[in-house]
């Protein structure tokens, strides 16, 4: 895993004008860090995670993981940035509800499951005290 401070990536002119709003990604990297590093050139040059890379910086990070690849000709930067905005598949509105629903379930389990739970810990408990007991 490499990291690369923030302050030493140099961000060159991209194709992306408009980042969008970026306080849901900020919201994201603060609960899970970053998900997917972003990339450079051997240089520092960044190829691919603008919205990443401001986030970061805006969260104040100092240091943000990289992916470093062998790149300088323009025509191959270029064609990285392209491939990393366009190949990206969004759930659809049906899948996005089934993992928010299955998201809700998990997060409030069932009453049998809740129950089985406290058995499990009850009987943890009595018996973890016993072996303690009878050392």
């Amino acid at each position: 895993m490499l990291f690369e401070d923030v302050d030493k990536i140099k961000v060159k002119k991209r194709i992306r004008q408009d980042l969008g709003d970026i306080e849901g990604l900020k919201q994201s990297m603060q609960k899970f860090g970053l998900v997917s590093p972003i990339v450079i050139t051997q240089k520092g040059e960044l190829i691919a995670g603008h919205r990443r890379l401001s986030a970061a910086i805006e969260l104040g990070w100092k240091r943000i993981q990289v992916v470093r690849i062998d790149l300088e000709n323009p025509k191959d930067k270029l064609e990285w940035e392209i491939e990393e905005n366009i190949r990206r598949k969004d759930f659809t509105h049906a899948e996005l509800e089934l993992a928010y629903l299955e998201l809700a379930r998990l997060s409030r389990p069932s009453f049998w499951r809740r129950l089985w739970e406290k058995i499990k810990a009850f009987f943890r408990k009595i018996f973890g005290r016993k072996k303690k007991e009878s050392k």
